[in-house]
Parts: structure tokens; sequence; C-alpha cells
């Protein structure tokens, strides 16, 4: 047993103990040796303590073919179902390394969680809105340069915006690092750059979701490659969304050019088509997660990963009707209610489900140091 595990805050779970039930089956068996990512690095362990087993269970990417190929599944007595285990282990991890360490809990609960920040900072948005701005001026077409922060100040904007995604920004870092050191080895290399570049292409590609290379079992025992292309959507319509606020920023502070900006304008091109994608990603989603086979599913989790989806389509469906209403008098209570919603979503990020891009890149970094290891 390694160091970190010795105080690793998820040594007494049950899922832990049942993960580890599993690994000892399946390291025997064997069967699904060349499925995903996961297998391989498991014949690299002859033991599985619990850093080991939250580092395995963050590297498997949900593609279910596992469980369709299993011979010791359910209704077998062995009742082997990974995707499941390892989705509550998933789960369980992201509230063990949680930042603040207290705010863990709110795993526990983060559908309800998501629910409330929406409401009350969509509440918070327009009030603040209400409250700062003439109803004349609120209800009033705004045109020309500026006319989103005659309904809400600049600097309120910005105050709220980097409060917000700088506490997300910090409470993700934490948590990637409690997450490092407690699924690590003692004595482990020291990071090198080729692991990190190979994760990188796992991650940009989504390799991992194409299974062995024939797709997952999305939707039943059939191979698919819908959920990696939707996640696909999510994944990089998120970036351009980022960018196109990035980009607007440089072109405020730098430029001195003030919004809202032309729709050919780069801030705007990145926003609409990624909202576009995040739009369809999101959707897809959710009708992945509804048509799928049931079985290998972690039904209590559920609750949480349809909650941040539908915060993640309402950001970029409200960004696109503010683009599409920002000239009218509809656009001050539009602007104030898309605020709230990106408000809700920073806040939200390090206590919902979007922290498996954090801790699954980290798996894929030490699972490509581990391959290096073993081949030299």
């Amino acid at each position: 047993m390694s160091g970190t595990d010795l105080v690793n805050p998820l040594e007494a779970s049950d899922t832990v103990a049942e993960a580890r039930r599993h690994m000892a089956v399946c390291n025997a068996c064997r069967y699904c040796e060349g499925y995903c990512a996961v297998f391989p690095a498991m014949t690299l362990r002859r033991e599985f303590s619990t850093g080991d087993l939250t580092h395995l269970a963050n590297l498997c990417h949900n593609c279910k073919g596992c469980y369709h190929a299993c011979q010791y599944a359910p209704p077998h007595a062995f009742g082997i179902n990974l995707p499941q285990t390892f989705a509550n282990l998933r789960q369980e991890s992201y509230a063990a390394y949680a930042w603040p360490p207290a705010m863990g809990r709110l795993f526990a609960r983060n559908g309800t969680l998501v629910s409330l920040l929406t409401a009350l900072f969509v509440a918070l948005a327009l009030l603040v809105a209400a409250a700062v701005v003439d109803p004349s001026v609120l209800y009033a077409a705004q045109t020309g340069p500026g006319a989103f922060f005659r309904v809400i100040p600049l600097w309120l904007i910005n105050l709220l915006a980097g409060l917000s995604f700088g506490y997300a920004v910090v409470a993700l870092s934490m948590g990637g690092w409690r997450y490092w050191r407690g699924t690590g080895r003692a004595g482990g290399a020291p990071l090198e750059v080729r692991p990190v570049a190979e994760a990188t292409v796992d991650i940009l590609a989504l390799r991992n979701l194409g299974g062995g290379g024939h797709g997952c079992n999305d939707l039943d025992e059939g191979f698919s490659t819908v959920r990696r292309w939707f996640h696909h959507a999510t994944f990089y319509g998120f970036l351009l969304c980022f960018a196109s606020t990035t980009s607007g920023a440089v072109a405020h502070h730098v430029f001195g050019a003030v919004a809202p900006y032309s729709f050919w304008s780069l801030t705007v091109q990145l926003g609409t088509w990624g909202g576009l994608l995040l739009c369809v990603g999101t959707t897809g989603l959710a009708w992945v997660k509804t048509a799928t086979d049931q079985g290998p599913v972690a039904r209590n989790l559920m609750g949480g990963e349809y909650a941040i989806l539908a915060l993640l389509l309402l950001v970029s469906a409200t960004g696109l009707l503010l683009l599409a209403v920002r000239h009218t008098g509809a656009m001050g209570i539009t602007f104030a209610l898309h605020l709230g919603l990106v408000l809700a979503l920073f806040v939200a990020l390090p206590y919902s489900k979007m922290v498996h891009g954090v801790y699954r890149g980290l798996a894929l970094i030490r699972n490509a140091r581990e391959k290096r290891a073993a081949a030299g």
C-alpha cells in the first residue's frame, strides 16, 4: 500500500471494496483486455490499492463494452458490473478530493445543488438589473457601443464573473492536485512532457470513447460512436464559447473595442458556433442517457448529470437568444438571465459532473506515464 493510501479518504468506502472484488475477477479473466485503457492498466497491477482503484475508475470512459461482453455480469452470481461500480467510485472520488473538503458533501445532492444555484444566480442577476437600471432603460432597445453595460455596469459584471470564475479555477485546481496525490504511488517517476502530450491527444480526440476502435455500447450491445460525437460537440462547443469570452475581453481591454460586436466578428462567430455545438451536444448526451440500456448505469447519479447538461444547454440557448434580440427591448432581461446562468455554471463547476474533465485528464496522464515505464 502506498503512503498516500494510508490517509486516503476513500479507504473505508464500500464502493472501493466492491471495485476491488470486481478487479480480482477481471484480472483473473482478462477477456476484455483489449476493450479500453482500463484493462491494460489493470494488468500492470497485482494488487489494487485504494489509489489504484480510484485511478482506474477515472480512467474508465463508461463505454459499457465490458458489461455486455462479461460472462460474469448479472444475473451471474458474481454480479460483475464494472461500469456501474466505477461510476459510483468516480462520484465518491469527486467528493473525497473536492476543495474545500467540506464542500465534498455537495456531491451527494449535486443535482439539487445545480438547480438551486441556477435559480439563485438567475434571480440575483435579474434583481441586480432591476435595482441598478431605470426600467425605461431595462426594457428599451439599446444599440451602439456599450449597450450591454447600460443594463448591468461593466464593473459589476467583471466583479461577479471574476469572483465566480476565479473560485471555480482555484477549486478545480486544488481538487485535481488532491486527486493526483491521493491516487499516486510512493516514489513515482517525475512528470515528463511525452506522457502529457500523449494524454492531450487522447483528450482532444476522445480516443477512449471509441472503445477498442469500433465504438462503445452507447445504446445497447451494438457498437456505436454516437456518444463520442455528442461529447465532441459539447466539449468543443464549450471551448469555443470560452474562446469567445476571452476574445471579447481582449478586444475590449486591449484594443478598446466595446461590445456589442458585429455578427461577423471573431467574438460573435466563436460564440455562435460554440453555442450551437453546445445545444446539439448536451441535448444528444441527455438523449443517450435516456435511451441507453439501464443495466450498467448508476441511476442514482442521473439527477446530477441531467442537471449540469440542462444548465449547459440553458447557458448556450440564452446566449444564442441574446444574439437574436440584442437590438430589441428584450435584450435587458435576456442579458441578465444569461449572466445569471453563466455565474451559476462557474460556481457549480467544481461540484458537478464537469470535474470529470480534470480527473479523467489526470488519469490519462498517469496512464501514459505507466505505459512508457512498462515499455521501457
